[in-house]
């Protein structure tokens, strides 16, 4: 038995004729053809941002998100278990999801779901710690003074909102070294930067630039095997990509090809930045995050990959995955081997700085509008407590001050519309 890529819904596929051989038609006139083509075109569904159905579902889904995001974050108490601080998140998005676009659209259901699964990651660990349930005991509860990244997104039709924040535990929070108010207020500035510089005309080298500036300005790291994606229908990493520093090639790091940003897209802005470092190394920790691969297709031999790929081509298709989501637990950890091993799934190992480092992570989904603005729509705000006494150069600080007066500016009159009314 052959397990090829999922099917994706038929309206996010271009118009397709079938392959004919040509004795067995009439060819059409040149007027049949022009016809035929205007009717291909019509059938053709519109996918990005000059659809305001589209933007609406991103803006569904970034609402989820963050409301997701900000639930998770208020749990995130002395002595709560991380397995359960996931399950919170989890039934957040699947309990909104659940409200919304309930009826089909062109005849086919809209499919709804976590894009990324809910991952809490503390101290050393930097992203995509998201324990299976036996693991869970081996796995200490929070305590005070941790410092913990929240990741996850959610997506509404397959168009993806993804999101990630950085805390101290604890009811009022103290920092355990200066060093760690410089990492966070680094790297949500380096995102918020990023975010602004995201615009049509500009490319990713023009970010990568800019964000270098806020790492210097701090004295911290990025992480460099982090990047940010072009985010597409059910695509969450698509190829326009922006790192977040020159990528060391001699090293085995991939280039980047540099790219132009257009009208219409959705971005990922993904930054992770370090006290030590910068670089993430797998640690002890299992693997429980997937991606299917959808170009890949191989002939599994065992039983147990069968039930996993076949679970996830069912309930995930294109999305990141977690284990723990596939059913049984012993079967999902011996089908998913022979699934890595032909690269029919891609692991999303769970990375780790040295110890004693500290690592922030912020993640935010910003959209170019056909206006031209950039709308930045997933994340929650640096906590207060994270400071510093360094600060951004003249050049990005000046950027964002202008991003936050037209925040203002554009809030007030929101406000002054809501009213009259």
């Amino acid at each position: 038995e052959s397990f090829p890529p999922p099917s994706l819904p038929t309206r996010t596929l271009s118009h397709m004729s079938g392959l004919v051989e040509e004795d067995d038609v009439s060819l059409p006139s040149d007027s049949e053809d022009e016809e035929n083509v205007e009717e291909a075109v019509e059938e053709e569904k519109v996918t990005d941002l000059s659809d305001t159905k589209v933007v609406t579902k991103y803006l569904e889904a970034a609402r989820i998100a963050n409301l997701a995001l900000s639930t998770v974050a208020a749990q995130c108490q002395e002595g709560r278990p991380i397995l359960e601080l996931i399950q919170i998140g989890e039934q957040v998005i699947t309990k909104s999801l659940d409200k919304i676009y309930n009826k089909k659209e062109d005849g086919e259901v809209v499919k709804k779901g976590i894009a990324f699964p809910v991952c809490v990651s503390v101290n050393e660990r930097i992203c995509n710690y998201s324990p299976l349930t036996s693991e869970a005991d081996s796995c200490p509860p929070l305590t005070a003074g941790d410092m913990v990244k929240i990741d996850l997104g959610c997506h509404v039709d397959g168009y993806i909102a993804c999101a990630a924040h950085t805390l101290i535990v604890g009811s009022a929070p103290t920092l355990p070294a200066p060093e760690c108010g410089d990492v966070a207020k680094a790297c949500h500035d380096a995102m918020l930067v990023a975010a602004a510089t995201i615009k049509p005309g500009a490319k990713n080298t023009d970010v990568t630039a800019a964000i270098a500036k806020v790492a210097d300005a701090y004295g911290v790291k990025f992480i460099a095997t982090v990047r940010s994606h072009q985010m597409k229908q059910f695509v969450i990493d698509g190829t326009k990509e922006i790192a977040l520093c020159p990528p060391d090639v001699e090293a085995g790091e991939e280039r980047v090809q540099e790219q132009e940003f257009e009208a219409n897209e959705v971005y990922c802005i993904d930054v992770a930045m370090s006290t030590g470092e910068g670089k993430g190394r797998e640690g002890e920790d299992r693997t429980t995050v997937f991606k299917r691969n959808v170009d890949v297709s191989y002939r599994l031999k065992m039983k147990a990959s069968k039930e996993v790929i076949n679970a996830v081509n069912k309930a995930h298709e294109t999305m990141p995955f977690s284990l723990r989501t596939l059913g049984d637990e012993r079967t999902a950890k011996m089908g998913i081997t022979e699934c890595v091993n032909h690269k029919l799934v891609t692991p999303y190992p769970v990375f780790n700085e040295r110890a004693g480092a500290y690592v922030a992570h912020f993640k935010t989904t910003v959209l170019l509008m056909p206006s031209g603005t950039t709308k930045k729509v997933t994340g929650l705000g640096c906590p207060e407590y994270f400071v510093s006494e360094k600060a951004l150069d003249d050049e990005n600080a000046t950027l964002l001050r202008e991003v936050e007066e037209a925040e203002a500016k554009r809030k007030a009159k929101a406000a002054k519309k809501k009213k009259k009314k």
